[in-house]
């Protein structure tokens, strides 16, 4: 790739929907005074301390449009991104429950048949929620409860001179007209936990320290929070990042996966990482490096083009204020 495709690749990214919805999150935080709660904003789950374990706590609303224009798809995804979320901690769940607005019963099922579908194909029970199918617009929200061990893999804990790695499922098409790659609905449910657990054993094998699950804002805006939080830089290689067959750079770099995931680890223990998910058949490799400063950048070919520099214009502002001097441990972000 040469320098002007390789800017004007950055460029797009820049403008990038997916990126600039998540600016919204450190508004929303800063609304509701979270700087200084009990437990760190920014990751893929609140982890709250429970001895020496950690509870695990998310949610997600889902886009209307999306509801509407794909409502089996929409009520599966409820419970499987809330999951990843769970799984990004080196967590496992222990049950979900939903929030459901709807214009009558028929409206409702779908999104209600998908959720059960979902949840019977991960093992986790759906254990309540709030119900109203008395209003005009279809809207979706589901959150989970997951348990952790002392280890955690948090978005706060990236630090100079780690290897970033990307394990996407690839075994899988794009579920039009959204940028969502779905590996999920056709695969056999014991492939769908065991491939789940894989971070949490990650976790607990003190193999990593840093991951976030691949979101709306792809690989690249998943980068941008992750380097935020932790008060460091990335460098994304494109010529080592794996892209299905038939699929464009552009639109992998801004797709959500359902199953995808970037780690920060020492470079000592990436073969190991890798290895577990290639393993499983889930396509995983060092895609970049951790560094000092905070730009996050795209490189390819010797070339080097920023994405974002955090420090000069944060995405969430939800950074702990030590990452003004360098990376800081979960303990001391909470």
């Amino acid at each position: 790739m040469d320098g002007a495709a390789l800017e004007a690749l950055a460029a797009s990214l820049r403008e990038s929907r997916g990126i600039a919805a998540k600016a919204d999150i450190g508004a929303v935080a800063a609304r509701l005074g979270l700087a200084g709660a009990m437990v760190a904003v920014g990751d893929d789950c609140a982890a709250i301390p429970d001895g020496e374990n950690h509870l695990l706590f998310a949610i997600e609303g889902f886009m209307n449009e999306f509801v509407a224009a794909d409502p089996w798809f929409a009520g599966w995804c409820g419970i499987m991104v809330n999951l990843s979320d769970i799984a990004a901690m080196g967590g496992r769940p222990l049950a979900v429950v939903d929030a459901i607005w709807a214009d009558g019963d028929a409206k409702a099922t779908p999104v209600l048949e998908g959720m059960r579908a979902a949840a019977a194909a991960y093992g986790v029970p759906i254990v309540g929620g709030h119900t109203n199918i008395r209003t005009p617009q279809v809207q979706l929200a589901v959150a989970v409860l997951g348990r952790a061990g002392k280890n955690l893999l948090t978005s706060f804990d990236a630090r100079p001179g780690d290897v970033l790695i990307a394990a996407v499922d690839h075994r899988g098409a794009y579920r039009e007209p959204f940028n969502n790659w779905q590996a999920a609905i056709q695969a056999p449910p014991q492939r769908l936990v065991g491939d789940l657990d894989l971070m949490a054993l990650i976790a607990d094998r003190g193999l990593a320290r840093a991951a976030k699950d691949i979101s709306q804002g792809g690989i690249p805006g998943t980068a941008i929070m992750l380097a935020e939080c932790s008060g460091v830089g990335i460098d994304i290689d494109l010529d080592q990042l794996p892209v299905p067959e038939g699929v464009t750079l552009e639109r992998w770099l801004s797709t959500f996966p359902s199953f995808g995931f970037l780690l920060a680890s020492a470079p000592e223990n990436a073969e190991a990482i890798v290895g577990l998910f290639t393993g499983r058949g889930v396509s995983a490799a060092i895609v970049g490096s951790i560094t000092k400063g905070s730009e996050v950048a795209i490189v390819s070919e010797g070339l080097r083009a920023p994405i974002r520099d955090h420090a000069a214009s944060a995405l969430m502002g939800l950074a702990p204020l030590s990452t003004a001097t360098g990376p800081t441990s979960r303990e001391q972000a909470a």
